[in-house]
């Protein structure tokens, strides 16, 4: 059973009152996984969102048939699944449990119903969303500048 001091441990939800995390869990479900074990693949409908309980989960995107490269790893207290909270229908990376793993299940339609009683709650989870995604596009774009600048036709055509 989900209570509200776990929702509390979940980065996503950090601002959100006592009564707005109360509302959360009637819709809230707990699903374990095995290490390994896809929680969806790329392409997948985006039909929940995902916030990780305990475990370690890998988002990783298939570059070729037998590349696959990691996007990046989702510790607990952090979400996944972000497309569910955008008007995208489908995922753009696959989400796969680099060891046993538990996660927070929100179904979509429910959530957007409860952002749409509790405009409040639905303006905080999603300004927070905005944080989140910033700051992780920030450092993808460091990360890519870092790379590019390393590539030799490009250090050469900057002189470097």
């Amino acid at each position: 059973m989900v209570s509200v001091e776990d929702l509390k441990k979940i980065i996503l939800f950090e601002n959100l009152t006592d009564k707005m995390l109360e509302q959360l869990l009637p819709i809230v479900q707990v699903q374990s996984f095995e290490g390994r074990q896809i929680i969806f693949e790329t392409g997948s409908p985006a039909s929940h969102f995902y916030s990780l309980r305990r475990g370690k989960v890998l988002l990783e995107a298939e570059l070729a048939s037998l590349i696959i490269i990691s996007l990046g790893a989702i510790k607990p207290g952090y979400s996944f699944g972000w497309a569910a909270l955008r008007r995208e229908d489908t995922h753009t990376s696959m989400a796969v449990c680099a060891e046993p793993s538990e996660v927070f299940i929100l179904p979509k339609d429910e959530l957007f119903n409860l952002f749409e009683r509790d405009h409040t709650m639905g303006f905080f989870v999603m300004r927070k969303a905005a944080d989140i995604l910033e700051n992780r596009l920030e450092r993808r774009t460091t990360q890519f500048l870092k790379v590019i600048t390393k590539h030799p036709d490009i250090a050469e055509l900057l002189g470097l």
